[in-house]
């Protein structure tokens, strides 16, 4: 009787995880930002020195750029599905090994070596790509705006820092050793982020044991308007962004008779200029009455690219600037969005998976996609015009998915 009595008696409950920092949080989230765009970018600067010492032509080059954004697309499902079994914390450093491992691989041997790696540095950011809106929401969901933006300005930062300093590494060593000597990011950033979400609730075995939540009221996730909305807007979004991003030196230099070096400095401004968008959007989503108003804003300010081009090029500093500030601002608003309307943790995870993943596949083509129409054509007006199409879907669609709650 006593030890049926005993065994009746109420445990008490284990005591919650001690609650992590958010100022932790976000210095890991920060950290991991600057490792999620800088490897890729990282090859264009040293692109000669690659294709003399591989012996490749320059399609086979954009390869190293190019298939990191159609893993980004195809391994959505794969990244979503590994954080879903391990957790946000352990699935991001098992990335940020993947990450590692994949950049010593791109610069050990031939082509083969640097194609596996790039596929591997892919995959890993693919992983990252999908975790930190998820983060972001679950732990951060005050503040969910501001750390959107900073991490939006960290991915342009971390493009900017490769940029910078990767051409004079490479002077004093040589292309090999300045693409690896990145992996120190890689190091710094897995660090701080197993620190900050060492205490985090993850989604490991006793977790999936467990019965499962209730589901979230309304239609199947994927059957959301919003879901698919956003999705067609992200493509929208990310197809200008690569498309100009892989032209626009070439088209200040045809356009504007600027030499090799001054193109690529006035490129830069569509890049630095980002992080103006990255931190105004999340200001004008608390100023102004509706997250429609805050699409709108940011899509007239991308057509403002485009069409500045074709109707004044003079003024190309502006519309670079303009076009700058609103594809930090697009991804900004999409991802706030994401965070928004997502009705739990788990539709949060699959709902930017679906958002990246399309996304992402749509937006590889969009280097190839503007090439091929400035080959055919011979001038650069229907490429940008082509782009100013891709803004016109990220604007009926970003505004369709923006308005009231409707599901």
């Amino acid at each position: 009787m006593t030890a049926t009595h005993d065994t009746a008696r109420p445990r008490p409950a284990p005591a919650p995880p001690p609650a992590v920092a958010p100022a932790l949080l976000v210095a890991a989230i920060l950290l991991l930002a600057l490792n999620l765009r800088g490897p890729i970018v990282a090859v264009s600067p040293v692109t000669g020195a690659i294709r003399a010492d591989l012996g490749i032509d320059a399609g086979t080059a954009g390869l190293l750029t190019s298939l990191p954004v159609l893993c980004f697309g195809l391994a959505t499902p794969a990244a979503s599905a590994l954080l879903a079994r391990t957790g946000l914390g352990r699935g991001v450093l098992v990335a940020l090994g993947v990450l590692l491992a994949g950049m010593v691989v791109r610069s050990l041997g031939g082509l083969p070596a640097a194609v596996a790696g790039t596929l591997l540095i892919g995959a890993a950011i693919t992983v990252g790509n999908v975790a930190v809106p998820v983060v972001i929401g679950r732990d951060l969901p005050r503040q969910a705006g501001a750390v959107l933006g900073m991490y939006t300005a960290a991915l342009n930062v971390g493009s900017m820092i490769t940029l910078s300093l990767t051409v004079p590494i490479a002077g004093a060593t040589d292309w090999r050793f300045a693409l690896a000597s990145w992996g120190v990011l890689v190091l710094a950033a897995a660090g701080v982020w197993w620190w900050a979400t060492r205490s985090l609730p993850e989604a490991g075995p006793a977790a999936r044991s467990a019965a499962p939540a209730p589901a979230a009221p309304g239609p199947v996730w994927w059957r959301r308007p919003v879901v698919w909305g956003l999705t067609i807007a992200f493509a929208g979004q990310a197809f200008a962004y690569y498309g100009v991003t892989a032209w626009l030196p070439l088209l200040l230099g045809d356009e504007l008779g600027m030499s090799e070096s001054a193109a690529g400095a006035g490129s830069s401004i569509f890049q630095i200029a980002a992080i103006v968008g990255a931190f105004g959007v999340p200001v004008l989503l608390r100023v102004l009455p509706t997250p429609r108003l805050v699409v709108a804003v940011v899509c007239a300010a991308w057509a403002a690219l485009p069409l500045g081009l074709l109707l004044a090029p003079q003024g190309w500093a502006v519309w670079c600037a303009l076009g700058g500030a609103a594809q930090g601002g697009g991804i900004t608003v999409i991802f706030s969005l994401v965070v928004r309307r997502a009705r739990d943790l788990t539709e949060n995870r699959r709902m930017s998976a679906l958002v990246q993943g399309g996304g992402y596949t749509v937006a590889a083509s969009g280097p190839a996609v503007v090439g091929a129409v400035h080959q055919a054509t011979g001038t650069w007006t229907a490429p940008l015009l082509v782009v100013f199409g891709a803004v016109l879907v990220l604007c009926t669609a970003g505004c369709a998915a923006s308005g009231r709650r409707t599901d």
